[in-house]
């Protein structure tokens, strides 16, 4: 009896302690699940310490799962990196690549470092936290989500910006951490706040994620991202200073803006990079940048802006929007430094020629710019026009071609040269049936001809006419429709239409500008509905569906910091020229827009203390 009182005894002590451990562990489990499931506002981002090693990430841009209700997600800064890379893969798929450029187009690892992504994530984050630390003003949900709405309700590339949120896995915490915030950040950053944020430390650990849903919004689905001759404002947020007689190319997925001046003698070297796709402006660097200018060229070339000359003398230098970087271009056998002259991009070299210096001499010379080797070559002066200012200059494929232009004192040309650079020589431009001497006009390239138009001389011009290289020959453009006579106006090519704007007149700046079509040699007027501001001394570049106006300075002199994007494709779908007379060996002219425009402001009757002729 006693040994069948101690089995029971054990038998429930056993049956205790396994339900006590059994107890023990539900309420374990209980307790995690509530942990897991229970909101955790200390919840961080991870620290660029935490994964160094880009290779280490687990999850690439593409496989990381989308979703619209998770909270608490957060990323890596391995991740951030990655979708970083994704970010930059759409751009620079769209990025121009001339047809010109002997070599193919890289892949974006040969052109973009994984230190240099890095870079850019950091560069945000940084941000971000000083936004937080320093005053106080931590960016919340509600921004965010405000910020990606915007992007998608305003944008003018729908289709480059359903790519960059389908590489981002259409995941809208993502994209709201990842292509919101970047922008975000930077714009909530006065420039002040930029300089302090300088001296802050590089760790930002303390950032919180956001907690809330975020919601993927629909992207405008209007056909190309525009109606046919119709105008929106460009934003102007966070865009760069006011200013005219700056330079301005297009890249493929952005207007890039630099230098000018604000009011004829303060000069500027800093600029900005526009986003249709985003509808935003990001600040150019200024580290190493060239010193201040205005009078300066600038063309693309594929992965960089060159800028040149201007009132800095024979300096210049190569900008590189990946990196948001600078490098100086050699001054070793460079021309002679001067402002008002042209340029043109061949595929591997920038050519400058003609212009004036501080004290009113114009040329003659130039020189062939290699990025690659940073170095210079003269061109020849042997049969070359004569000295000028305010010609304009097309890249045919296998040739420059200048016109027009005055002497700085009274000459004006009606002639003209055609530079073969493989060659170093010059050929003669027909004077028959060429329009009359002038200067301040514009030139664009069509893939079959050069279309000269507007200018002035003692009067403003409102004719042009079109110019066939290969058969040396000249033909009126018709005056029927045309806008009235101006210079200093811009001019951009279609695919199938001129589309000239703005510009100065004889009743002063205006907000007018025309379509030509030199098919039909007739000319169609730009609405004027939500057209910018009237001004001169503006840029304008060509992207795949409308032209950007932006800057210049209006009728009281004041320089201008805002613009325009004017829908402008027409019935026409292929706006990039055929260079030469091969349609094989076709050309992408859009990143060479501004070399074809004269932006020199000649000392001839124009009325405005900002139209003078700059003699420094």
């Amino acid at each position: 009896m006693k040994k069948q009182n101690t089995r029971d005894v054990k038998a429930h002590l056993l049956r205790g302690a396994f339900y006590l451990l059994l107890f023990v562990g539900l309420v374990v489990v209980v307790a995690l699940s509530a942990a897991i499931n229970m909101p955790n506002p200390a919840s961080k981002f991870s620290t660029w310490q935490d994964n160094l090693a880009f290779g280490k990430v687990r999850e690439s841009a593409s496989s990381v799962a989308a979703s619209a209700t998770r909270k608490n997600q957060t990323l890596t800064f391995a991740d951030r990196v990655a979708y970083q890379r994704a970010i930059e893969e759409v751009y620079w798929r769209h990025r121009i690549w001339p047809k010109e450029n002997p070599d193919p187009k890289p892949s974006l690892d040969a052109v973009m470092s994984q230190a240099q992504l890095e870079k850019k994530v950091e560069d945000y984050l940084r941000k971000s936290q000083a936004l937080e630390d320093y005053w106080q003003r931590p960016i919340t949900t509600e921004q965010l989500q405000a910020e990606t709405d915007r992007m998608a309700e305003y944008t003018k590339q729908p289709e480059v910006l359903h790519e960059l949120f389908d590489a981002l896995g259409n995941d809208p915490f993502v994209i709201a951490e990842c292509l919101a915030r970047p922008t975000l950040a930077e714009r909530l950053l006065t420039h002040g706040a930029l300089e302090q944020l300088k001296q802050t430390s590089q760790t930002y650990n303390r950032i919180v994620p956001a907690t809330a849903t975020f919601i993927l919004p629909i992207i405008s689905d209007t056909p190309f991202g525009c109606l046919d001759d119709s105008w929106a404002a460009t934003s102007s947020t966070n865009a760069p200073t006011g200013r005219f007689d700056q330079t301005a190319v297009w890249t493929g997925t952005e207007m890039i803006v630099w230098g000018g001046t604000r009011n004829g003698f303060r000069n500027l070297n800093t600029g900005g990079r526009y986003s249709p796709a985003t509808d935003t402006w990001t600040d150019t660097g200024t580290a190493g940048a060239p010193v201040a200018r205005s009078g300066h060229t600038a063309v693309w070339t594929g992965t960089e802006m060159v800028v040149w000359g201007g009132n800095a003398d024979n300096t210049g230098g190569r900008y590189n929007p990946l990196t948001d970087s600078w490098t100086a271009t050699s001054t070793t056998n460079a021309p002679t430094g001067r402002n008002s002259h042209t340029a043109v991009w061949t595929g591997n070299q920038m050519i400058v020629w003609g212009g004036v210096n501080f004290i009113g001499l114009t040329f003659n010379t130039g020189g062939k710019y290699n990025p690659s080797t940073n170095t210079w070559t003269p061109t020849t002066t042997m049969n070359a026009p004569a000295t000028r200012t305010g010609h304009t200059a097309v890249w045919t494929g296998s040739e420059m071609i200048i016109w027009g232009g005055w002497n700085g004192l009274s000459s004006l040309f009606n002639s003209g040269g055609k530079y073969d650079p493989v060659t170093n020589s010059w050929t003669a431009t027909s004077s028959s049936n060429s329009p009359s001497g002038r200067y301040g006009h514009t030139a664009v390239w069509t893939g079959s001809e050069m279309i000269v138009w507007g200018g002035g001389s003692s009067d403003y011009f409102d004719t042009g006419a079109q110019y066939n290289p290969k058969a040396d020959t000249w033909m009126v453009t018709r005056t029927t429709n045309a806008p009235s006579g101006r210079t200093n106006h811009t001019a951009v090519w279609n695919g199938g239409e001129m589309i000239v704007w703005g510009g100065f007149g004889a009743s002063g700046v205006t907000k007018t500008g025309g379509r030509y079509d030199p098919g039909t040699n007739s000319w169609t007027g730009t609405s004027r509905t939500h057209a910018p501001l009237a001004r001169s001394g503006h840029t304008a570049v060509w992207t795949d569906s409308e032209m950007i106006v932006w800057g210049g300075v209006n009728s009281a002199g004041d320089a201008l910091g805002d613009g325009g994007r004017y829908c402008g494709q027409g019935t026409h779908r292929d706006p990039y020229p055929a260079t030469g007379f091969d349609t094989e060996s076709s050309t992408d002219s859009r990143a060479s827009t501004m070399s074809v425009t004269s932006l020199i402001k000649p000392a001839i009757d124009f009325q405005c203390s900002f139209a003078r002729i700059r003699a420094r």
